[in-house]
């Protein structure tokens, strides 16, 4: 600005210093030194060009030192290609800009985002040289059944290329079906025998037990300023970029957008993403105009009041405003009649209080992660916001998809172009529809009260493609307490056992110990003077003879 070039420290060898400069040279706008008796006065922005990393620990103090010598100017890594930890661990480092081996367009471009005041963080876990944790080969069990899983999961992709188009033989279309059913029954045999439901489910992963918000493939994270409009334009473009690229059920259980067609079920999420921005541009709007700030219980209830209507907006959009399709002999307009027909008021009473996603995007407040309160715009604190962003997108998402899921019924025309081509067919309808009926009565009555006497939530994140799960400790007391008659006892059920479990652990430990010294002492030694009995017996006999 006014002409003034931004003064920049670069940190870095010799020979990269002066690749790095004539790189820079052509952007007038730019005064780079590579030492402080080149620079005049404070710098804007300080460049580290990092060689080797011993440890986090010790980076971290060095980047303390340079902070604490430069003041309040930004400062930028510069990672190399290999790192010998895991990538995510240098996120706690406190610094504006990571840069894993950056190309000169994505150093100028960060440089500038960084002198606007913005963010940069750009790491890949694939680079790394050294393995985070020592290979632990699969017992028997579990290889014979990833073994079994792995060759089901073979037969059933080639049998669906033969039925896709199905064959003209009839014979043959139903000897292939037939032979479909039977490895879909192994499958579910084979899991019942050995192992957990999730290890049946294509691209299923295993429940994290665990806090941090993480991305296994790598983060990127681009902020052109450091507050929480910011950040929530960062967090909607990433969440769009998933969902636009498509999504697989990672979770484990079944779930009721699985039953939509791909397309319907990319719109209304796509539709539920710009709703939620809309929502959230009227909370600013509204606390703006007011005098003073709201208080977490009004933000709640208008958080509230909004959801029947947000959740409406996005159905007709998903469907299509003008979209009329035959119904007996007259047309009919799909929006109309699924907002006619489905109650999208109810509650999830899984989802966390709106308060923690709502607060850092309207009033920049600080986010609690790990015990520690992180500006919004750091990159631990932005991975937390943007799982529960996607909690939130994916458990609104189940409560349309089980509403038109029901609709669905009554309306042969509308199958065909909302839902999933299997779901054409009657059964597979309702077959479906009890599944996940009986899922949903499972995951009340037993589920749920497990995980609040465990302190426990599961939250739903958007991860490499894939809908994955999240198991987050947190307190719920409250929530334990207000459960009903039938979730109580179960939850007094757990409590029980954890009760009795010592002293039945003692008692059979006792009469182990008890049993072992009967078979030892006495009766071992019983049959020990028998045999020598006999044989001074035998002895005897022998010296006669």
């Amino acid at each position: 600005m006014n002409g003034i070039p931004n003064k920049i420290l670069l940190i870095a060898r010799n020979l990269l210093a002066e690749s790095l400069l004539s790189g820079l040279a052509g952007n007038k706008d730019l005064e780079v030194s590579v030492s402080t008796d080149q620079l005049d006065g404070q710098p804007d922005l300080v460049i580290w060009s990092v060689e080797t990393i011993a440890s986090p620990a010790l980076l971290q103090l060095e980047v303390l030192k340079l902070q604490s010598r430069w003041g309040e100017a930004p400062l930028l890594l510069l990672l190399p290609a290999k790192l010998p930890c895991d990538p995510t661990q240098l996120l706690s480092l406190d610094c504006a800009g990571l840069l894993q081996d950056p190309d000169l367009a994505q150093l100028q471009q960060s440089i500038e985002t960084l002198l606007s005041g913005g963010r940069v963080v750009e790491l890949t876990a694939h680079a790394s040289s050294e393995s985070f944790g020592s290979f632990q080969s699969p017992g028997l069990g579990p290889w014979l059944l990833m073994t079994g899983l792995q060759q089901i999961n073979h037969d059933l992709r080639m049998i669906e290329v033969l039925l896709n188009p199905p064959p003209e033989n009839p014979m043959l279309r139903f000897m292939l079906e037939g032979r479909c059913r039977e490895l879909c029954s192994a499958r579910q045999l084979l899991l019942w025998l050995w192992g957990p439901l999730q290890l049946g489910l294509e691209g299923a992963v295993s429940l994290e037990q665990s806090s941090p918000f993480r991305e296994p493939s790598g983060t990127s994270i681009q902020l052109k300023e450091r507050n929480g409009a910011a950040v929530w334009e960062a967090i909607h473009q990433r969440l769009e970029m998933a969902v636009t690229g498509g999504l697989s059920n990672a979770t484990g259980q079944m779930l009721a957008i699985e039953g939509l067609h791909p397309e319907r079920r990319r719109e209304l999420l796509l539709a539920l993403l710009r709703q939620l921005n809309a929502v959230l541009q009227r909370l600013r709007l509204d606390q703006q105009a007011s005098a003073e700030q709201r208080s977490d219980r009004a933000l709640s209830e208008q958080w509230q009041a909004l959801q029947p209507e947000l959740r409406k907006q996005a159905v007709c959009t998903m469907a299509g405003h003008y979209v009329r399709l035959p119904m007996g002999e007259e047309l009919s307009g799909v929006a109309d009649h699924l907002l006619l027909n489905t109650e999208l008021e109810d509650i999830d009473e899984e989802l966390p209080n709106p308060k923690r996603m709502l607060a850092p995007f309207l009033n920049d407040q600080p986010v609690l992660v790990d015990g520690q309160l992180l500006p919004a715009d750091d990159p631990r604190a932005l991975l937390q916001l943007e799982t529960l962003v996607s909690n939130w997108l994916v458990r609104t998402a189940e409560l349309i998809g089980s509403e038109l899921l029901g609709v669905c019924g009554d309306w042969p025309e509308l199958r065909r172009y909302l839902l999933d081509h299997r779901l054409i067919s009657t059964r597979e309808l309702e077959r479906l529809r009890n599944q996940l009926n009986t899922q949903s009565r499972w995951q009340s009555w037993i589920q749920r009260p497990i995980r609040l006497y465990e302190s426990q939530r599961l939250l739903y994140q958007l991860n490499e493609g894939k809908i994955a799960p999240l198991l987050l400790m947190e307190p719920r007391d409250e929530e334990l307490r207000r459960l009903g008659w039938w979730q109580q006892q179960v939850a007094l059920l757990l409590e029980a056992r954890d009760a009795v479990a010592p002293q039945l652990q003692l008692l059979v430990r006792r009469v182990g110990d008890l049993l072992a010294v009967l078979l030892t002492q006495v009766i071992g030694r019983a049959i020990g003077l028998v045999g020598r009995g006999i044989a001074q017996g035998m002895g005897r006999s022998f010296n006669r003879s």
